[in-house]
């Protein structure tokens, strides 16, 4: 079932060529649908990521103590944070003085008659009119907080979070930090109530005057570690937005990305200075990552927010040179670019412009190049033949480099992402990756066509292909929906459907493959969709289908009462285009099959199971262009036939009346 952030657009917005962003941990990912009356292609959930469960470089994003050792016991603290002393097991009784005698106490222990403060007399003292006092109990606070969500509840209960966010403007670092500190761990968690009551007391904006005034590298760490806490809600994203987004920008992102001085040239260039705040980096990307899925208004002014952009480009290139592309930082920068290239070809400034109002010839005329391999992902092994790497395509020179939100569409970042697919082993990195592959080729617009080709002779096709065999069902569905946008080009389709089809239905339910790696509805549904795409009209794809035991497969799922209407849609689909070819219909009959096995069965046992486990389920993305393309293919559950590339003709009209009988 869809996360409750997951808002479904209206029919009238659906695309014909969606994007994909990505979806949270808890969020399943929407594959492929076919609907009663034809298909439609809707958006997926976005990339939330769930920071509470996925950590922010450590374990845990939590942590008990990062100075101030007196006040926090040391057995939760991190590594070379504390001394060892168990200091606060007492000291209710220093409602006079300071806190200068606290030194000598401890050299002598804590006398037998003190006993460790309750909370609210905790929360009480940070209210006291001494600065030792607050800083100790805010840092007490934390320690207290440090994994504990009871706690952390009754914290918010009794009104301490906004004296921990009145602290944030202490002028005192002891003070303000040990108050970030605690608000970084109380803002952790599955209790999102916490989070909106930092917000309701304006903890966004007194972090962000903290954030502008820190130099300090640890709580430059702290703040952005809280903010990227605070971001997993909703409700808190477009306050991040709209009061953090500029100060994360200036004060991280840019100074400490290394893009500017990167941009100099000279040897000094050369050294990866991100590195030296990677903790910050990775914070700061994980919280606008978040915001970033919030809605079309949120990825605008991240777009356009000087620096941003090009910041992420220069960090994920850095660290594919240094080939460490694994870590958490370029996970979330790279998941933040797939964000943004959602909708790319509809939300930039001046959008129209490249718009492509008829369809165009997408990519050489088939069979029009022979050359090279449609080689592995590494680049190894046997060549076969031909991948379209050494095609001709006309895109033209820019005059002026490209800089700020332009780098997401152009032709040169397809470099980057192939790259990361051929180098990294973090799931969400090929995800991610793959995914922005997708937006960008979504839709009929100018750079969606120039991307299309240039996947093809940076040789992405075949690494997509290769990693449709992942173990992980998420890689596997982004990189069928990668391969299903690029199949709009025609050079492309012809490549793919000679050499991606038996990888695609090796993913069909079925084979042996299977029991090691079941994957789910979405990801099948969405395997069936772009073998719809990829066969198109094509005799040779759909003989290359026969020839990889497809037919079994298609017609299992088709006729197995347990699988969901869906994916016997879909696999319906794919069985109408194999029989559409009458030259096939005859090795076809030979083989054992029969016209009725190419037949979709709509309407499987009243006692099977349903499309969803909650009994409904999402129409989702389909590869189905608008009708006013010259091949437009639909599908209606009881008249399938098919709309062929060049001519409606006596083949359609057969096609109708073999369905009807």
């Amino acid at each position: 079932t869809l996360d409750s952030g997951y808002r479904a657009p209206s029919r009238q917005q659906l695309d014909p060529y969606a994007a994909q962003p990505q979806v949270g941990r808890g969020v399943r990912g929407m594959g492929s649908a076919l609907e009663l009356g034809g298909m439609r292609y809707a958006h997926q959930g976005h990339y939330g990521m769930e920071d509470d469960q996925r950590s922010q470089g450590y374990d845990d994003v939590e942590y008990s103590m990062t100075h101030t050792p007196r006040i926090c016991i040391c057995e939760d603290t991190l590594e070379g944070d504390m001394e060892g002393v168990d200091a606060y097991t007492w000291g209710v009784n220093m409602e006079r003085g300071s806190m200068a005698s606290l030194d000598s106490t401890l050299r002598k222990g804590p006398p037998a008659s003190w006993r460790q403060p309750e909370l609210p007399e905790v929360i009480a003292m940070l209210n006291y009119r001494l600065d030792p006092v607050k800083t100790n109990a805010a840092a007490f606070l934390q320690h207290l907080t440090f994994k504990n969500d009871k706690v952390k509840s009754e914290v918010r209960r009794l009104k301490g979070i906004p004296s921990l966010v009145s602290l944030l403007d202490n002028p005192k670092k002891d003070v303000h930090h040990s108050a970030c500190g605690a608000l970084k761990n109380i803002s952790y968690g599955p209790d999102h109530d916490n989070k909106i009551a930092i917000k309701n007391c304006d903890g966004i904006p007194a972090l962000v005057r903290l954030l502008r005034k820190a130099r300090d590298q640890d709580l430059t760490d702290t703040i952005t570690g809280t903010l990227w806490n605070l971001s997993s809600h909703d409700s808190v994203k477009m306050e991040i937005v709209d009061h953090a987004l500029h100060a994360l920008s200036d004060e991280v992102m840019v100074p400490h990305s290394g893009w500017e001085r990167g941009s100099d040239g000279g040897e000094e260039s050369l050294k990866p200075r991100h590195l030296e705040w990677e903790t910050a980096l990775t914070n700061t990307a994980g919280c606008l990552r978040n915001v970033s899925s919030e809605r079309s208004e949120a990825r605008r002014k991240l777009r356009e927010c000087a620096g941003l952009v090009d910041s992420l480009m220069y960090i994920v290139q850095s660290q594919i040179n240094r080939k460490d592309v694994d870590n958490k930082l370029v996970e979330n920068s790279v998941c933040l670019l797939r964000n943004l290239s959602y909708q790319v070809h509809r939300e930039v400034p001046g959008w129209e412009r490249y718009l492509e109002a008829a369809p165009l010839n997408q990519g050489p005329s088939p069979g029009s190049n022979k050359a090279s391999c449609f080689g592995s992902r590494k680049g190894k092994g046997k060549k076969d033949t031909d991948d379209g790497s050494v095609d001709q395509v006309d895109i033209p020179k820019r005059t002026m480099p490209a800089k700020g939100y332009e780098l997401l569409f152009q032709p040169e970042v397809v470099r980057v992402y192939t790259s990361l697919l051929r180098e990294s082993q973090n799931p969400s990195v090929l995800e991610a990756a793959a995914g922005a592959v997708q937006n960008l080729c979504a839709g009929r617009w100018t750079y969606g066509r120039y991307i299309r080709a240039t996947v093809r002779l940076e040789k992405g096709l075949p690494m997509m292909a290769e990693l449709l065999a992942h173990g992980n069902d998420r890689v596997v569905r982004a990189m069928s929906g990668a391969l299903r946008n690029l199949a709009i080009d025609n050079r492309n389709r012809e490549l793919l459907g000679k050499h991606a089809v038996p990888h695609l239905v090796a993913d069909l339910p079925g084979g042996q493959s299977q029991s090691a790696r079941p994957l789910s509805e979405e990801t099948v549904v969405s395997v069936l969709s772009t073998l719809t795409e990829v066969l198109g009209n094509s005799l040779e794809a759909a003989k290359t289908l026969r020839a990889s035991q497809g037919i079994e497969r298609l017609v299992l799922i088709n006729k197995d009462g347990k699988r969901s209407e869906r994916e016997v849609r879909g696999a319906g689909q794919v069985l109408q285009l194999v029989w559409g070819h009458k030259d096939l219909r005859r090795p076809l009959e030979k083989d054992g099959w029969k016209k009725t096995d190419f037949m979709v069965n709509l309407n499987p046992p009243a006692n099977g199971p349903s499309t969803r486990t909650n009994g409904t389920y999402e129409d989702t993305t389909m590869p189905l262009l608008d009708r006013g393309d010259s091949w437009n293919r639909v599908v209606f559950a009881s008249d399938l036939f098919l709309n062929s590339k060049l001519k409606l003709d006596i083949k359609c009209r057969n096609f109708r009346e073999a369905n009807r009988m």
